[in-house]
């Protein structure tokens, strides 16, 4: 399985309208996918802008095109300044 890590700026005048919308795109896609969510920020804003990354865990093939729906469909976009960036990791195998 896999792991999305997407990590964007939002302005801290826009980060209280931009929470509820994240929370619920995730809750959507814990739901139909079945994937373990999270999600960050650093905490200090560097000239007003907040790093938030969202997080993904056991997420199957093709969850990034699901993922970036998500997004589009429920206006993140327009609330963040800047893009998207999303980077997908792997388990790595145990020790013997």
């Amino acid at each position: 399985m896999l792991a999305l890590y997407s990590y964007y700026q939002v302005g801290d005048d826009h980060a209280a309208a931009l929470l509820p919308q994240v929370r619920a795109m995730q809750a959507a896609l814990a739901a139909v996918h079945g994937v373990g969510t999270g999600l960050k920020r650093r905490p200090e804003s560097d000239n007003g802008l907040q790093t938030w990354m969202e997080i993904y865990h056991d997420a199957g093939a093709g969850f990034g095109a699901a993922l970036a729906a998500a997004s589009d469909a429920a206006g993140i976009d327009a609330l963040i300044h800047g893009s998207r960036h999303t980077e997908v990791f792997t388990e790595m195998p145990p020790c013997a």
